[in-house]
């Protein structure tokens, strides 16, 4: 729900201030660019800012005698207004201490020109200031919400800048720009905004006199080189000189400088006022400094390449979100009004595809029809027909999104008779196929309102053609024109990436384990935990494996299986071939870095995220490794060796290996059992357990895991499953 609204702030926020965005951002392109073309110039003097006014000023009131003006600007370029020696005025950029010409200042070109007005005030004066000052703001918080949208992405701050899952072009490089400019806009939008609060005087600068020190009217003159504030001030501190007019005392020189202006006695050097900056005023000078970059060459570089990037953002911004919205569930009955109920419960979104095209065909055939989430289950007044989409989760469990369902059935009892039809979704792989999705059925036969219309239907490994089964019986029987071609339901999986085959060993007659070591591109973000979906068949049948990162590769664990659709299919692959798959996001299994003690049980192939969550641990908290295999061979030797190297590193504080098969039969359970005490101590002390291997193995662990708990935990492990402290990953 949080990603949810942050999403929401930063698509509201980006579509108020999108065109006011594209107006400033292109001309502060523009604006960028002339900053740099300005520092291209040659008329800034060698070692400028080792010259002293002591060096400067004389030098250049014996070369000008009616000098009236320096003005020193961003670029250190020095301009002198005066009279030359035939009485003649001027206006040149000079050398400051020869008084050699470099040039001519030469005004802005109307296009320059026509874009600082335009990015300063939209040319509609202090209306626009102020729209741009409030766009400034926006901007700010745009950047605020997306940096919040990028560490959720991240799972944490810690993984801000590791590697992402390389999505559709717009959406990658939407997350990548952001990541690696987020300070050069933040500076953009945050000084952009203190401007436009100076400027409307919502922050007001105090100037504050400081008294200055006597005049000693009796003084004797001195030369210009001796002023002791001309040898302590260097030329680049200075923004503006006047000079004195004529040799009258009170005549003076006036200096404005970065953080002060004063008044200097023009015979005697002394100091006659001075009016010090506060630091509001200050920073209105730094803030205009890092908004336009104009102090530095590389600096005004990259808040150009920031300003692009603010157009690349809003475009791409609109098309993620446009993207995404054309894959939401577009409801144009309200629920209290619609007939036809669909209800989903998808843990990675492919079932609700499944849901979406016949949703849609029923409203194209003027049907009443109101799509939404299990979890979002209510009263439904005039509805007739209500069909349940849902994939299992786990042992028979819920998908993230059903988990309230079962509550809401019991408490909202629909006031009306309903047929209801519930098709599941799920794979002959796993033991509970399709568990949940019976376990719903169940539970709507027992409702008094509910009258099943067609028996429950299963769909195996999102088999169009089993679909098309049920969506020919449920059509006949409403008397529906639905669409029953294999090919309307089917769909490309989203974001393959190609993997390249770098090792691979064989089975033996006692292991029919193996194990596959991929490269996956640099631009493919992974981690231990996480799972990678293979595609065998070149379809939409789908199949998991637990990752391991073993150094930069991406490493799976296997059994052979003779019928085996994925198994076959990865152990017929040679070194050098290319396979396509993605990754799928693990988070709730990845590695608990807070955790203080950390237990890690499994069997068989199970054992794959631990190898990489071994080498994960780099700060050497306390990890102990449980893991089961039938028989002592190879492949379970080079387990052991693995983890022995581990425990030389201090990432692994202990082993333990069980062999059912072996001459003395052990099983991980009695492992566990042989540990008690530290199992104990380990849920006390809010360490975490992690589990992967077999569902059967799983609920044997669990069981000697929660006689544990009732001897000598003061919680059944079902709380500590609740508080996190138990994390599975079983098939």
């Amino acid at each position: 729900m949080t990603i949810s609204i942050w999403r929401y702030v930063h698509l509201v926020l980006a579509i108020v201030s999108s065109l006011f965005l594209l107006a400033a951002a292109g001309t502060g392109v523009v604006l960028a660019w002339d900053i740099v073309q300005e520092k291209t110039q040659p008329f800034k003097a060698a070692e400028f800012e080792q010259i002293k006014l002591s060096e400067s000023l004389p030098a250049l009131r014996r070369k000008y005698p009616e000098l009236l003006q320096l003005t020193i600007d961003h670029n250190q370029f020095v301009t002198a207004e005066g009279f030359d020696a035939d009485g003649n005025d001027f206006k040149s950029i000079i050398h400051p201490v020869s008084g050699e010409v470099l040039g001519q200042p030469a005004p802005k070109s109307d296009f320059i020109q026509w874009n600082l007005a335009l990015h300063r005030s939209l040319f509609i004066h202090e209306t626009g200031r102020f729209i741009v000052g409030v766009v400034s703001f926006l901007l700010m918080l745009i950047v605020v919400s997306g940096t919040v949208l990028i560490i959720q992405r991240q799972q944490g701050i810690r993984h801000f800048f590791d590697k992402m899952t390389r999505d559709f072009f717009a959406q990658y490089y939407h997350v990548v720009a952001g990541r690696l400019l987020l300070i050069p806009i933040f500076i953009l939008a945050a000084t952009g905004t203190y401007l436009f609060l100076v400027r409307f005087e919502i922050i007001q600068p105090v100037v504050k006199k400081e008294s200055a020190p006597r005049l000693h009217l009796e003084a004797a003159k001195i030369e210009l080189e001796k002023f002791p504030i001309f040898q302590q001030t260097l030329l680049s501190e200075v923004v503006k000189i006047e000079f004195p007019l004529d040799d009258d005392p009170s005549e003076y020189f006036k200096l404005q400088l970065k953080d002060r202006e004063i008044s200097v006695q023009q015979h005697t050097g002394e100091l006659v006022e001075e009016y010090r900056y506060p630091l509001a005023q200050t920073l209105d000078q730094w803030s205009l400094d890092l908004h336009t970059g104009r102090t530095s060459a590389v600096w005004a570089i990259v808040l150009g390449i920031a300003s692009l990037n603010i157009l690349f953002f809003i475009y791409s911004g609109f098309l993620i979100s446009y993207r995404r919205l054309g894959v939401k569930t577009r409801n144009k009955f309200k629920a209290e009004e619609a007939e036809f109920i669909l209800l989903t419960g998808s843990e990675n979104g492919s079932t609700l595809r499944f849901a979406q095209q016949i949703h849609q065909q029923l409203l194209a055939n003027g049907i009443k029809s109101y799509q939404t989430e299990l979890n979002r289950y209510q009263l439904f007044p005039k509805a007739k027909q209500l069909v349940v989409f849902s994939s299992t989760f786990g042992l028979g469990d819920a998908p993230t999104n059903a988990r309230l369902f079962e509550k809401k059935l019991a408490a909202i009892p629909q006031q009306q008779p309903i047929q209801y039809s519930v098709v599941g979704f799920g794979s002959h792989t796993y033991k509970e196929f399709c568990g949940y999705a019976v376990k719903l059925d169940e539970q709507l036969s027992q409702q008094v309102w509910a009258k099943r219309a067609v028996a429950l239907h299963t769909v195996n490994d999102k088999s169009t053609e089993d679909f098309v089964h049920w969506v020919k019986n449920w059509s006949q029987l409403n008397q529906l024109a639905l669409v029953t071609s294999p090919a309307m339901y089917g769909g490309k999986p989203p974001g393959l990436k190609t993997l390249r085959v770098k090792e691979k060993t064989e089975v033996s007659e006692t292991d029919r384990n193996f194990l596959v070591q991929l490269e996956a591109g640099s631009r493919i973000a992974f981690r231990s935990g996480d799972l990678l979906a293979i595609y065998p068949a070149g379809d939409e049948r789908e199949r998991l494996y637990s990752i391991a990162k073993i150094g930069k590769r991406m490493q799976l664990v296997v059994k052979l299986h003779e019928q085996g659709l994925g198994s076959q299919y990865l152990y017929n692959l040679k070194t050098g071939d290319n396979i396509s798959a993605r990754i799928i996001q693990n988070p709730s299994f990845h590695f608990p870095g807070k955790a203080p003690k950390i237990a890690m049980i499994a069997n068989g192939t199970g054992i794959a995220p631990f190898l990489g969550m071994m080498e994960e641990n780099k700060e050497k908290r306390e990890l102990h490794l449980y893991a089961g295999f039938r028989y002592q061979n190879n492949n379970a030797k080079s387990y052991e060796d693995f983890a022995a190297l581990q425990q030389a590193k201090g990432r692994l504080q202990a082993a333990q290996f069980a062999f059912s098969r072996a001459a003395v039969s052990s099983y991980v359970m009695d492992l566990i059992q042989k540990d008690a005490a530290f199992f104990a101590e380990l849920f006390n002390s809010k360490g975490v357990v992690l589990i992967c291997g077999s569902l059967a193995m799983q609920q044997d662990v669990e069981a000697v895991l929660d006689q544990i708990c009732r001897e000598y935990c003061s919680h059944p492990l079902s709380w500590y499953k609740t508080n996190g402290q138990l994390l599975t990953d079983c098939y």
